[in-house]
């Protein structure tokens, strides 16, 4: 097939990855603009190459003219999570929007495939629109933690370099590093409200000298600088001692003598 057909067989797809991954990660900026803990840590989106493509279809002895109807993973989007509870999270709410449809699933983590592979796959529908109307294409999303991932892509690796005929010892190494992946996610589940309490304290903390700093710098175009300077030092020193309640009400204090400048202004011009 000429390279100019695959293109425009596989720009649908491109369009579909780069659609949902858009969309994931403002559902990740959703959450931290509201001090929310996200359950999805990040998201990675490919479509098939061209040659993954057509060992697939020689493997599965699968006719061109089926492809889009059989190969349902040449466009996919891998989600990475912190915590094995998360995965579940994800999962629902992927199924709650109404731009996706569910084709199938499956669960490998409650049903680890005997290599030791470990994630959770949907194969979805998802519409994109295209110069010649409206596609209904299948995409495939792995959910799964980082753990879970770089055990994964490890093997992915090592099953392309023996194409299939791993030795032996290689195979208990991985058998053996599976098992420890799984200990590494229970343990991390066992201090999962720590962990989270801490990563949502930082969030706060960021938002809060994000919006400290900004308005600094509006104060600088309002009031006198020598006064912004005295202000600049006192977050400098409130911000040294870690303490975010007297962060937090630094930022309120300067919400108050930000908005006396803004209603001088006002007064000025009128």
């Amino acid at each position: 097939m000429e390279i100019q057909i695959w293109r425009e067989l596989l720009d649908p797809y491109q369009l579909a990855v780069d659609e949902l991954t858009c969309k994931f990660n403002h559902l990740i900026d959703e959450y931290h603009n509201r001090n929310m803990y996200c359950p999805i840590e990040s998201v990675i989106g490919r479509v098939k190459s061209v040659a993954s493509i057509l060992e697939k279809l020689q493997k599965k002895n699968i006719p061109f003219e089926e492809m889009e109807h059989q190969v349902e993973d040449i466009a996919g989007i891998r989600i990475i999570c912190q915590f094995v509870e998360d995965i579940e999270k994800v999962a629902q709410l992927i199924l709650s929007r109404d731009d996706i449809e569910l084709k199938s699933e499956k669960d490998y983590i409650r049903h680890m495939k005997p290599s030791g592979y470990r994630s959770y796959h949907l194969i979805v529908y998802y519409t994109v629109q295209t110069i010649r109307g409206p596609k209904k294409l299948q995409v495939e999303l792995q959910i799964r933690t980082m753990a879970m991932n770089f055990w994964a892509t490890i093997e992915h690796s090592l099953q392309y370099k023996y194409k299939g005929n791993m030795p032996e010892h290689v195979t208990e190494r991985l058998t053996n590093a599976a098992d420890a992946i799984i200990a590494l996610d229970n343990e991390m589940s066992l201090v999962r409200n720590e962990i989270m309490d801490a990563q949502n304290s930082s969030q706060i903390q960021m938002n809060l000298v994000t919006d400290i700093l900004n308005s600094m710098e509006n104060l600088y175009k309002l009031s006198n600088k020598r006064e912004v300077i005295k202000i600049q030092d006192e977050f400098y020193r409130i911000y040294e001692t870690h303490d975010l309640e007297q962060l937090a009400r630094f930022h309120k204090q300067l919400d108050i003598i930000a908005e006396g400048y803004r209603a001088q202004a006002v007064t000025k011009n009128i």
